[in-house]
């Protein structure tokens, strides 16, 4: 049953904001795009009044799922200051002063971004296949590093939350729509044993998506809590590149057990890898080690070996940087080609020599997780 973008208004029109005007007249809606049963759209309003449009919000999403036909909703809640606004004002103190701290009072600092983060039931550990740049093949290794876990006996998960790229259903060849449970959570896809979601799955794959940081953020919650992942020793995040809102919204929603940094030789890729390393560290994300992938080409016909991008770049920056070096992933044909089709190399070719790279990197990951899946 086809959802339009009527419905939608007809049932907003129902919500009514902070001011009592109904929510279609309130000159806070993005444009809706509702398609095949999934609906997104933004709440914009003043920074200034976020606090009081937060329930605004859920009951907007509350009305939109309620309409028949309606599968998937997302609405976020974007907050911007207004061109010379003040900031908000600070609590009020007493007297002309700093008011002195009391010694049975001690000091309130300010909440920790970090404070919000809470476990997902089931799930021993959440890790983060990160890259400081595009192109450099992270999710080609999110996923055969996915299944080379799941080739050591774990259980494991895989969450595409490269908002703006999903690359995930292309390179599994998944062309369905996840269904919803009794709780009206996703049930992830199941393919070569692994639990799989991405947000590719809910829109077309040539649907460009024009997402501000609010939208991006509320996404991957939905994907992380609404997402019924059932009992997994692992949940591998496919991360997208760069150091943004992204990876901000996972490190501040799930306490990450580590993040894997993806990297090419070159000097260029280096120096964004640093980067996304840094912003983990930064919050206090454990840095499982360093990938180096494309790290040479070694001709099918001849054998002979050429460093296209340099090579060992990524281990002597792991060295330098004290973080495990989980090891070499070369530039190969069959690598691409079962990419392209989406048949990945450690399942198409589980006795292959690229197959026992990606596990060899796994059989490094496991090991250094498994005091927390053990203890799970």
């Amino acid at each position: 049953m086809s959802v339009t973008q009527q419905q939608v208004l007809n049932a907003l029109a129902r919500v009514r904001s902070p001011r009592g005007v109904a929510l279609t007249d309130a000159n806070v809606l993005s444009p809706i795009a509702a398609n095949d049963g999934k609906v997104f759209f933004s709440i914009n309003v003043d920074a200034a009044e976020a606090r009081a449009w937060e329930s605004i919000r859920a009951e907007a999403e509350a009305a939109v799922r309620a309409i028949p036909g309606v599968t998937v909703a997302m609405v976020a809640l974007t907050a911007e200051r207004k061109p010379g606004s003040a900031p908000p004002p600070a609590p009020h103190r007493h007297g002309p002063g700093v008011q002195p701290v009391s010694a049975h009072r001690p000091p309130q600092s300010p909440a920790s971004p970090m404070s919000k983060q809470s476990e997902i039931p089931g799930i021993a550990a959440v890790i983060a296949v990160a890259s400081g740049k595009g192109g450099v093949g992270k999710s080609t290794t999110a996923l055969n590093l996915a299944l080379g876990l799941r080739d050591l006996g774990l259980r494991v998960g895989l969450l595409d939350a490269d908002i703006y790229g999903p690359s995930v259903p292309r390179l599994t060849g998944i062309h369905e729509k996840p269904q919803l449970n009794d709780e009206r959570k996703m049930i992830p896809i199941r393919r070569f044993g692994l639990a799989i979601m991405s947000i590719g799955f809910l829109v077309e794959e040539e649907t460009p998506m024009i997402w501000r940081g609010p939208m991006v953020m509320s996404a991957i919650t939905q994907m992380l809590r609404d997402v019924a992942w059932g009992t997994l020793d692992v949940l591998v995040v496919d991360m997208p590149p760069g150091t943004g809102d992204a990876q901000l919204t996972l490190a501040q929603n799930v306490p990450l057990k580590g993040a894997i940094i993806i990297s090419t030789p070159q000097d260029l890729s280096l120096i964004d890898a640093r980067r996304g390393l840094a912003m983990f560290r930064k919050v206090n994300v454990p840095v499982l080690g360093i990938v180096e992938n494309m790290s040479y080409f070694q001709c099918p016909q001849c054998g002979t070996r050429s460093d296209i991008f340099g090579h060992g770049g990524a281990r002597h920056e792991a060295e330098r940087l004290g973080v495990p070096f989980l090891g070499e992933i070369p530039l190969h044909m069959s690598i691409r080609a079962t990419s392209d089709s989406g048949t990945p190399v450690v399942d198409s070719e589980p006795d292959g020599p690229h197959a026992a790279i990606y596990r060899a990197i796994g059989a490094r990951v496991r090991d250094q997780l498994q005091g927390v899946i053990a203890a799970a």
